[in-house]
C-alpha cells in the first residue's frame, strides 16, 4: 500500500475569492488549502478546520485582520497557530500594528512567494 504524504493545512482568510484561487495555484502542491471569506468566518471555523498556519488579509469588512489575529492569539485553543498577515497597506504603521496584534510574519502585496514559502516552512 502506498503511503500518501500528509501536507500541512493552510487557512486562507481573504474577502476576495480570487486571492484564494491565486494562493491555490501557487501553494497547492505543498499545502492543503482551506478558505474563509471573513474574520468572523475564520473565528467560527478555525477549530473545525484545525490549520497548521493561517494566511490572513488585513482589509476585510467586519472584523479586520488585525483584530482577527489578536482574538486568535488570545484564545488558548488557537494561540499556537502561526499567523502570517498579508496586506496591501505598505506602511511601517501597518507592519507595527500587525506584530502588535500577535502575528508571526507580515507580508506586503504583491507577495514575494519565495519568502512566504520560507516563512511557512520555518513556522510549520
Amino acid at each position: 500500500m502506498l503511503r500518501k504524504e500528509k501536507r500541512a493545512k493552510l487557512l486562507v482568510v481573504d474577502d476576495e475569492y480570487f486571492n484564494f484561487k491565486f494562493y491555490t495555484d501557487v501553494l497547492s502542491e505543498q499545502f492543503e488549502l482551506e478558505y474563509a471569506k471573513s474574520g468572523e468566518q475564520c473565528l467560527k471555523e478555525v477549530s473545525v478546520i484545525n490549520p497548521d498556519a493561517i494566511l490572513l488579509d488585513v482589509c476585510m469588512p467586519g472584523i479586520d485582520g488585525f483584530d482577527t489575529c489578536r482574538i486568535l492569539k488570545n484564545t488558548p485553543e488557537t494561540s499556537g497557530i502561526p499567523i502570517l498577515i498579508i496586506s496591501g497597506l505598505e506602511t511601517q504603521e501597518a507592519k507595527e500594528k500587525a506584530f502588535e496584534s500577535g502575528c508571526d510574519g507580515f507580508f506586503e502585496k504583491p507577495l514575494a512567494f519565495t519568502e512566504l514559502l520560507e516563512s511557512l516552512q520555518t513556522l510549520i
